[in-house]
């Protein structure tokens, strides 16, 4: 469904609920038309014909001429806005009735009520931003931690745009290099299909992989993590999940089995949004609730995008804890040992099962260790994209667009001995993959899903 720009829309930008000022916003090429016949200025200013000022103080009135809210009127002409349309942006009181009330007044002026992600789309298709940029929008708007709104800032402002263009821009100069090579075979010219060509192409193809690399971290970024704590019973699980937490949130008890559910709350750790659970400890039980608890804790298992596997650092390991070990060394996702209670290690021999991701020596009581663990469920989160200059991608189907894109390139880097025909197609391939990313070549039932995700009034 291709929006429209020759109509005018008008939306409330600003989440439902109360606050000081909630803002309707105006897009379109009516939009100064109709917010100067539902605004009077305090000062008497024409909202239409004014040629310099762009912020007016006023009152937005019915069809009657009765007040319905003091505002501030924000005129925009295009193409200095955010669609790159005339817009203007109405700050009204943030209630709810006043909001509906000037929204229905330009509604009844001939605006049309915009559908989810209109303005943003409108951006897009007036050029203002690409289809990559476009996204990152939703992931502003959506971003709970510090460095997941880093990183959407980083793709906002352009850096996946720019490394997609310089792909594109390799393999564009590669391709007419070859179709010259087809259509001209005759021709007195130096070789064009040469080791240099190739060489290009490699190291496009190592960027792309570089890209490919940040497609997990992105994707945590943007949709959080989730990390399940388990252990057999009475190792110190609901402690360390409190004590991640700064809070305390489980029941904690000297008694084995005292969590027989899964408890989940939210926290970051290395920038990353988790959803942590605390779960019953894994043990074979004739009890029927504590035995629901270990199903649940191993729901949670298969589940998790890392697990926190704790021990007892005070005590050898158990039969109970050697049967887990060999259960996570099957494990898809990262596994972090916390060996816990290092506070009453002493000259105790020490539980340190081996062949995990890392291992932390922790004390959930006095804390000692939590900034390393913390560290390391980071580090086997993110991996290599901790720091990283390389702008992650955060999309299924970027990284899917990506993928066919550097299949088509690896395909290509072996046509050196083949007709340069077959090179060309595989070069045009990747070429419209990588235009998915930033909407050259984007279908545009794929547009639609895209920009359906937004609310309305973004």
């Amino acid at each position: 469904m291709s929006s429209g720009t020759n109509d005018t829309i008008a939306a409330i930008s600003t989440p439902p609920g109360e606050g000081g000022v909630g803002i309707v916003r105006l897009s379109g090429p009516d939009a100064f038309r109709i917010a100067a016949e539902v605004f009077v200025s305090s000062s008497g200013a024409d909202l239409l014909s004014a040629k310099r000022q762009r912020v007016f103080h006023g009152h937005v009135v019915d069809e009657a001429g009765q007040p319905i809210d003091e505002v501030l009127a924000h005129r925009m002409r295009a193409p200095h806005s955010y669609t790159a349309e005339d817009v203007v942006e109405i700050n009204a009181h943030g209630g709810a009735a006043p909001l509906r009330a000037v929204l229905d007044a330009v509604l009844r002026r001939g605006a049309r009520l915009a559908r989810p992600g209109e303005f943003t789309r409108r951006a897009f298709e007036n050029g203002r931003i690409d289809l990559a940029q476009a996204e990152a929008v939703i992931d502003l708007v959506r971003a709970r931690t510090d460095a997941a709104l880093r990183a959407a800032n980083a793709v906002a402002g352009g850096a996946l745009s720019r490394e997609m263009h310089a792909l594109r821009e390799t393999l564009a100069g590669a391709l007419a290099r070859v179709e010259a090579a087809v259509d001209f075979p005759e021709d007195d010219l130096p070789e064009l299909v040469d080791d240099a060509l190739f060489a290009g192409l490699g190291t496009a193809r190592a960027q792309m992989g570089r890209l490919l690399d940040t497609a997990r971290a992105g994707r945590l970024y943007r949709e959080g993590a989730a990390v399940a704590i388990v252990g057999r019973p009475n190792v110190g699980k609901s402690s360390l999940f409190n004590a991640l937490l700064r809070d305390t949130r489980a029941i904690v008890s000297p008694l084995p089995g005292t969590t027989r559910d899964r408890i989940e709350e939210d926290a970051s750790i290395g920038g990353v949004p988790l959803r942590l659970v605390d779960t019953a400890g894994l043990r074979d039980t004739a009890d029927v609730i504590e035995q629901a608890g270990v199903d649940l804790a191993r729901a949670a298992l298969r589940e998790a995008d890392a697990v926190l596997f704790v021990v007892d650092a005070s005590l050898p390991m158990t039969g109970e804890d050697l049967q887990l070990v060999e259960e996570l060394g099957g494990a898809t996702v990262p596994v972090i040992v916390a060996r816990n209670k290092s506070d009453l290690a002493g000259s105790h021999p020490c539980a340190e099962p081996e062949g995990f991701a890392e291992t932390c020596l922790v004390s959930a009581v006095t804390s000692a260790g939590l900034d390393m663990l913390e560290a390391a469920l980071g580090r086997a989160l993110l991996g290599a994209a901790i720091g990283g200059e390389t702008p992650m991608i955060s999309r299924m189907h970027q990284a899917d667009s990506l993928r066919r894109a550097a299949h088509c390139v690896d395909r290509a880097l072996g046509c050196r001995d083949v007709s340069p025909e077959l090179l060309a197609f595989e070069l045009r391939e990747a070429l419209a993959a990588l235009g998915e990313i930033t909407g050259e070549t984007t279908p545009e039932d794929l547009l639609d899903i895209i920009f359906g995700q937004f609310c309305i009034g973004k």
